[in-house]
């Protein structure tokens, strides 16, 4: 069965804009859990533009299912990812100046940092995640280094999607999956995924979750949360 993780990170972002309590990112958060959502997924940004400390903490004590905490590598986030204990921590490449994430991560960037993280955290019984793009090199540094899990980038496939063009994104993707999955990873996928999108990757067999934000909360703003997550659940065969 395909699992759903929920992104939250724009129901904060529309709380602050009005620097007040509403909406509650953990009350969605809770209305998924209702619905059927297999983990709820958060980004806590150094600059703490959407998601901040008090909602992680809030996440911890009042959700049941798990929590995907993505994360700069930082011993900032180590610490608190330390402290919360979700049942995944994934890596995501950071800049201040981007609208949302815009890639993978740079495997050769702050490699020794990353992988003394990975098995500290890896060491207390958390899955580690690498959010990667679907190439078949990446996904194997990402094993050597020590991550128990890859999410396999699909914003160009996404993208591609939207004029026609995905096919070759689409193989890629499916190769690259099978690749993990064949090292023992789990393999998840995320970005810019959305019902009309999600069809062709639900097909591949080595692929198991996928994380999806803005896409659910947009669409949910039309067909209210509860029944916005049944339209993905059964998009997953649920």
């Amino acid at each position: 069965m395909k699992k759903l993780g929920v992104n939250i990170d724009h129901v904060a972002t529309l709380r602050n804009v009005r620097l007040g309590k509403a909406p509650d990112p953990i009350a969605l958060a809770l209305l998924c859990e209702k619905a059927g959502a297999d983990n709820i997924t958060f980004h806590l940004r150094e600059d703490r533009r959407h998601i901040k400390d008090q909602d992680v903490l809030n996440l911890k004590e009042k959700i049941s299912i798990g929590l995907n905490f993505e994360m700069a590598c930082t011993n900032e986030m180590v610490q608190l990812a330390q402290k919360i204990q979700p049942e995944v921590v994934t890596f995501v490449p950071e800049k201040r100046e981007e609208l949302t994430t815009e890639g993978g991560l740079d495997l050769s960037f702050a490699t020794k940092e990353l992988q003394e993280n990975t098995r500290t955290l890896v060491d207390q019984g958390i899955d580690v995640s690498y959010f990667i793009e679907p190439d078949g090199s990446t996904i194997l540094q990402a094993k050597e280094m020590g991550a128990t899990s890859v999410e396999i980038h699909t914003g160009r496939y996404a993208h591609l999607f939207e004029v026609h063009q995905h096919q070759e994104e689409l193989e890629k993707i499916a190769t690259a999956c099978e690749k993990a999955s064949s090292l023992g990873l789990h393999v998840h996928a995320g970005h810019g995924l959305n019902l009309a999108n999600l069809p062709l990757l639900v097909s591949i067999e080595t692929l198991g979750s996928f994380q999806i934000g803005h896409a659910i909360v947009s669409d949910a703003l039309i067909h209210g949360i509860e029944n916005t997550i049944t339209l993905y659940k059964r998009c997953l065969g649920a």
